[in-house]
């Protein structure tokens, strides 16, 4: 067996394992990682390419996550400051880029035309 049909043969054991664990993952383990995909089922299989490709760490996540249930959730306080951080960027941005509009020079001479090209010769004045 040469080195390429190994690993073709090696990708495509790959492939399949994440395929299943995949799989299995939307189907029974999504909900106990992310509390907030649950009854969310359009989404999942946008997720599957991802999975398919990192199963091993799907796997790990998977093992070390709590039930659901017990999940803390934001505070309200927690919402309420990444909306003001969210709406001061928002405020900030439109600020700076309004200012650098209105500061812009319209008065700016128009420069002569340059000619690209080879330098005239001599000969041909």
């Amino acid at each position: 067996m040469t080195g390429a049909a190994i690993t073709v043969m090696l990708g495509q054991a790959w492939l399949v394992a994440g395929l299943g664990v995949g799989v299995a993952f939307l189907l029974f383990g999504l909900d106990r990682v992310d509390a907030s995909a649950r009854g969310a089922y359009g989404f999942r299989p946008l997720l599957l390419p991802g999975l398919v490709l990192l199963w091993p760490l799907v796997i790990w996540r998977w093992l070390e996550a709590t039930p659901a249930d017990t999940q803390p959730s934001l505070k309200r306080r927690h919402k309420r400051a990444h909306a003001a951080i969210w709406s001061g960027l928002a405020l900030g941005l439109t600020l700076i880029l309004g200012t650098g509009l209105m500061l812009r020079q319209h008065d700016v001479p128009a420069s002569s035309s340059v000619r690209i090209g080879p330098a005239p010769s001599d000969a041909d004045e």
